[in-house]
């Protein structure tokens, strides 16, 4: 956040020195422990965006970019996207951890991704996880980590050969193929448990925020190919038209996942990214003006019901048109989208690339990320959005980047509350100080105490306010920064302001502030 010049610069000047010896020469500066801030409602907006939104972007690991590059190239490189990323106001990562029976992870069920090593099967070498790092690194920075997992997949088309510790040589009965791919049979009880368990253990032994699905269900269709599921459906049709049966195999993992991630994490956050169609008006009078491919119809994904059910905590249909496409125009589906959102979080997946490639229709000289997040951020029911894909954003493809950076998310922001998880926030801060270190003044406090897990705080914002000017914690414009700290090395430019310092829970729930004027 940019300090408003509130002194001239040599007051100013002189103002911090006086304050910093004597900080340096007490070593510590006492709160008044008696001095509470009440907070402001979350609902406040400021000139750059709300004060809470999520704001994702999509790391995938399927276009080969980590592919036998080694643990130093990648991790330099995603440190150097990760500090772009929260450079842009991103808060949230969706990382592709398993993209076809395989892991980017030290899994105990899958073998070594080949996008990670080359080969499948083949541990990093020297070793290292990707996921763990990932997480820590994600979190140092103030944002959320979600693995994102493809279910059903187990082969890409260009993956030649699988590791003998695939799932598929263990079951090999339980799988189809279908135009060059593998996939496991949604239709069979046993995949859905099996790939429960697998989210299971991600879920468990990683301080993941959230576990992320994205659009493969059952396969998109492909030159009029038959899903080879005749089997199957004779065993488990149960007397339903092969639609609704596909439909129900669906729905009845969509809900059993949530309920496995909650029953190792309640507090992990579960989330699809769904095709940006559900149905066309042509088909359904309820569905939208386009006349594409369908999440309904087609890959047999009724993820209405999965929103209306609260089976998902947050739904990002990838609308990735532009304004304007002829079969799919974007303004279309995001009124429709943001009509049906319903009691779950809508966030919109924006293609970059394509937002930036086609010239604004109303104003020509432009591209359209202005009239995209005109309407995501005027349209009810709309939470937030995730870029596909993140490089294209570290790279400023259109000034995308910037625009993000100098505008649309310009200060920090909080993630959406989600109350049907948990609603109660935790207790304030203790103790906070003002400490002289080798850094300079670094503000320290104590976490709040916590009764159950749910309480505890394990994120905390900082907010600055210059003198004279009043304590708000609802105008997004005064959130310095969100952390997993318990301290924050205050700025030279710190003399003469007040900051506010509240606990945040796993939900971001905030407690009240606890204030210390310097």
């Amino acid at each position: 956040m940019q300090l408003r010049p509130f002194f001239s610069n040599f007051v100013f000047i002189m103002k911090y020195i006086i304050v910093l010896m004597a900080l340096l020469a007490a070593g510590v500066c006492k709160a008044d422990m008696s001095e509470t801030v009440n907070r402001s409602g979350d609902g406040g907006t400021g000139v750059h965006g709300p004060k809470r939104e999520f704001r994702g972007a999509w790391i995938q690991c399927v276009n080969n970019q980590w592919t036998g590059i080694g643990r130093g190239r990648m991790q330099n490189t995603l440190t150097m996207q990760l500090d772009e990323l929260r450079r842009c106001g991103i808060n949230a990562i969706m990382f592709q951890v398993r993209a076809e029976g395989d892991a980017l992870y030290a899994s105990p069920y899958e073998p070594w991704s080949r996008y990670l090593t080359a080969e499948q099967g083949r541990a990093p070498e020297p070793y290292w996880d990707p996921l763990a790092w990932m997480v820590e690194e994600c979190h140092r920075r103030g944002m959320e980590c979600h693995a994102w997992i493809n279910p059903f997949r187990a082969k890409t088309k260009g993956t030649s050969a699988l590791a003998a510790g695939h799932p598929y040589f263990r079951n090999p009965e339980r799988f189809f193929q279908y135009d060059g791919l593998l996939l496991f049979d949604p239709g069979m009880p046993e995949n859905r448990e099996y790939i429960c368990q697998v989210a299971m253990d991600i879920v468990g032994r990683y301080d993941v925020d959230g576990l992320h699905i994205d659009d493969y269900f059952y396969p998109y269709p492909a030159n009029g190919l038959p899903i080879p599921d005749d089997a199957t459906y004779a065993t488990y049709g149960n007397g339903m038209s092969r639609e609704d049966w596909r439909r129900d195999n669906v729905n009845k993992f969509v809900c059993m996942l949530n309920e496995a991630v909650k029953s190792v994490k309640p507090w992990c956050k579960f989330g699809v990214s769904p095709f940006g169609i559900y149905r066309n008006k042509a088909n359904d009078p309820a569905g939208s003006a386009t006349s594409g491919l369908q999440n309904y119809d087609d890959l047999y994904a009724d993820v209405l019901e999965w929103v209306r059910r609260g089976w998902v905590d947050y739904n990002i249909p990838q609308i990735y048109w532009q304004i304007g496409h002829p079969t799919a125009d974007y303004e279309t589906l995001i009124r429709w989208w943001s009509d049906k959102a319903g009691e779950r979080h809508l966030y919109i997946g924006q293609d970059v690339e394509r937002t930036v490639k086609y010239a604004d229709v109303q104003v020509p000289g432009t591209h359209q990320m202005r009239a995209k997040y005109a309407l995501q951020r005027s349209l009810p029911g709309i939470e937030g959005s995730c870029q596909w894909y993140a490089k294209a954003v570290v790279d400023n493809t259109g000034m995308y980047g910037t625009m993000l950076k100098e505008d649309y998310h310009r200060y920090p922001a909080l993630a959406p509350l989600m109350p049907w998880i948990d609603n109660k926030a935790p207790g304030q801060v203790r103790r906070p100080a003002i400490i002289a270190t080798k850094d300079g003044p670094t503000l320290f406090w104590t976490a709040p105490k916590a009764k159950t897990l749910m309480d505890r705080a394990v994120w905390y914002a900082i907010y600055r306010f210059v003198r004279g000017e009043k304590v708000d914690l609802g105008n997004p414009a005064n959130l310095v920064t969100v952390t997993r700290n318990t301290f924050y090395n205050l700025p030279a430019d710190a003399g003469g302001c007040t900051y506010v310092v509240t606990a945040l829970d796993h939900m971001q729930n905030e407690s009240k502030g606890k204030k210390i004027k310097l």
